[in-house]
């Protein structure tokens, strides 16, 4: 049995080397057709070797019996972030191909609404599965903000990294970490900040559209995490007078 066991992880943590494998390839025929200079093979190359290194990592911790075909949906989008990432990180030498990174784009923003499918029908949904699909949503928004932050200015970063900075002020505030309730208008925003992006770089836009339908995502974006942050303190405060109450009766 632990044979088996040991065999199962072996080609669970084969899977991430494949996926490696096939960034590399992405990254060849990208630098193949466009001529991608040092920056964008440099950055291309470090989110695979990290991708492969945290998802290795993860895997090694949880130790599943297999990979599952909703983490293999993931994974090849996160191969496609990766092209991505690459294309952002050699626009600052000379702009990509406007088809090409559209179309890259658009397909991983496509495939972020197969993978939960795809987990949900074969009963294959994990927590690993969850957190590695929101850390590929978040690392491409980031990218976006990057790239279109370069035409309309810094102030779209604050898109890419509001996640980031919730993520670092709940190791502060504890109660920032507590379970949300399941919510459609966080996920519509959540889904509409990749398209809104992605059309203000698509370059179909005047200036003046850009800009709207950015502040756009940008303030549905604070709404929803504003929301978040009031429910969750409020939640805190309940509980924590909750508690109190408890250690009055206990103590009298």
């Amino acid at each position: 049995m632990a044979l088996n066991n040991t065999y199962e992880a072996r080609l669970v943590q084969q899977e991430t080397a494949v996926g490696a494998g096939v960034q590399i390839l992405l990254l060849a025929l990208l630098g193949t057709a466009i001529g991608m200079g040092p920056a964008g093979w440099l950055t291309g190359l470090a989110f695979a070797v990290a991708t492969w290194a945290v998802l290795s990592r993860a895997l090694h911790r949880t130790q599943p019996r297999s990979f599952g075909p909703a983490n293999r949906v993931t994974l090849g989008r996160s191969i496609l972030v990766g092209g991505v990432t690459a294309l952002v990180a050699d626009s600052f030498q000379s702009s990509p191909p406007v088809t090409l990174f559209v179309g890259l784009t658009a397909v991983a923003l496509i495939l972020d609404g197969v993978d939960g499918k795809v987990a949900r029908r074969t009963g294959t949904s994990t927590p690993l599965g969850a957190r590695f699909d929101m850390e590929v949503d978040a690392f491409l928004i980031l990218v976006l903000s990057v790239h279109v932050s370069m035409s309309l200015g810094p102030w779209v970063l604050l898109i890419g990294a509001m996640r980031y900075a919730f993520v670092a002020a709940a190791r502060v505030w504890t109660w920032l970490n507590a379970p949300l309730p399941p919510s459609t208008a966080r996920k519509t925003v959540a889904a509409l900040q990749g398209v809104f992006l992605l059309l203000a770089a698509s370059g179909l836009l005047s200036y003046a559209l850009e800009f709207a339908v950015v502040a756009t995502a940008l303030g549905t974006l604070v709404w929803s995490f504003g929301r978040d942050v009031l429910w969750l303190y409020r939640t805190s405060r309940v509980e924590a007078v909750l508690m109190e109450d408890v250690r009055e009766l206990v103590a009298g």
